[in-house]
């Protein structure tokens, strides 16, 4: 079902910090994304499932050819349930459907166009359409109307609302030459508002240093509640960061939301280390002809603020090593922020060498008033 003009119904993207009724994740095996076939990947992504599945269910989809596999690694884990569905890759942030609720309170999935951040243009992969299938996959199998916002080109990860009439992107990734190059920014505003209930669109300037997503705002941004944010942060001028998440700042301090409130910003630090690709890491990779590739000694866009928030808890990225500090001064800041919720450390550098984090493999389904009564 297209949204237009004439059938145009309200929605609202809730806030992700709203209750869920649960969490869409894809089983991790690309060559090209997760190295050495993907064992310690897997392993990080049993883990995020255990922590999230404490609270809501979890919906894994896995291949057929995996299906085994995953049946042995996520048997014990409770709350996870397994759905065969062949994927490209793992990232269900950006391939899902991103979920609304509708005038009612019914929830409902909208289906953007996929095409692997960029497609021709600067795509990370060459072949993508069982990925563009997902979306489709996961309302059908849910059983709520799948909202069709084809041709429009986005991603999960490219968007955080606050669930109060605010969205945040990106000005980096949206107005990419590989995502929608015929419309106009006000013309992108409008299918945010028609999709998300967008009353005003906050454009953050710039993302994480080497984001190959373009620089998704989640990687960046977060709303932690209505008119609060954390927003990755280095005090180390000659950082790479420093410039961009300034940017970001001094853009924030001068906007209000769609309530006309001040923005609340929490500074959350990245990594004091930067994590690098090691030789290690690359002789594990199997890239596919037309697939972006790595090198050693390249900088992995490590940020806190790729968590999820979960019923009752975060689901926080650590990276451990000589990052140990600063994964505890991470914790230590959510906390503060949400001390009603469980701080949940969760590995994920094996993850990160994937190229997303926790947020990314992660897509929440809100409770809708079904889900209440």
């Amino acid at each position: 079902m297209e949204v237009t003009e004439k059938n145009r119904t309200k929605y609202r993207m809730p806030g992700e910090f709203e209750p869920h009724e649960g969490c869409v994740m894809i089983w991790p095996e690309r060559p090209g994304s997760w190295n050495y076939g993907a064992r310690e990947a897997q392993k990080a992504f049993v883990k995020v499932a255990e922590a999230i599945g404490v609270s809501e269910k979890v919906y894994m989809l896995v291949s057929k050819a995996q299906m085994e596999n995953a049946k042995n690694q996520l048997g014990n884990v409770s709350g996870v349930t397994l759905l065969e569905c062949e994927t490209d890759d793992a990232w269900a942030r950006d391939v899902g459907a991103t979920m609304v609720l509708d005038e009612k309170g019914a929830v409902c999935g909208v289906d953007w166009q996929f095409n692997a951040w960029g497609g021709d243009f600067d795509g990370l992969y060459r072949n993508w359409e069982k990925d563009d299938r997902v979306a489709a996959f996961i309302c059908r199998t849910l059983g709520c109307p799948c909202l069709d916002a084809r041709p429009f080109v986005l991603e999960g990860g490219s968007i955080h609302s606050d669930g109060e009439g605010t969205v945040m992107v990106t000005e980096a990734c949206l107005l990419s030459k590989g995502r929608n190059p015929q419309l106009s920014k006000e013309q992108i505003e409008e299918k945010l508002k028609a999709y998300l209930g967008a009353e005003k669109v906050l454009w953050l300037p710039r993302g994480i240093y080497l984001d190959e997503t373009n620089e998704h705002v989640d990687n960046v941004c977060a709303f932690v509640g209505p008119a609060e944010v954390v927003l990755a942060w280095t005090d180390d001028p000659k950082d790479p960061q420093y410039p961009l998440s300034l940017e970001t700042l001094q853009y924030l301090e001068l906007q209000t939301d769609a309530k006309g409130r001040k923005i609340i910003v929490h500074k959350l630090p990245i990594p004091d280390v930067p994590v690098c690709v090691t030789p290690e890491d690359l002789e594990g990779y199997v890239f596919e002809e037309g697939e972006d590739t790595r090198e050693v000694g390249e900088r992995l866009a490590a940020s806190y603020v790729n968590f999820y928030f979960s019923n009752g808890a975060v689901i926080m990225p650590a990276f451990g090593g000589k990052n140990a500090e600063s994964d505890q001064r991470a914790a230590e800041i959510l906390h503060s922020i949400c001390p009603q919720r469980e701080i949940l450390p969760v590995y994920a550098g094996d993850i990160l060498t994937g190229g997303g984090n926790i947020h990314c493999i992660t897509q929440q389904i809100p409770q809708g008033k079904a889900e209440k009564e």
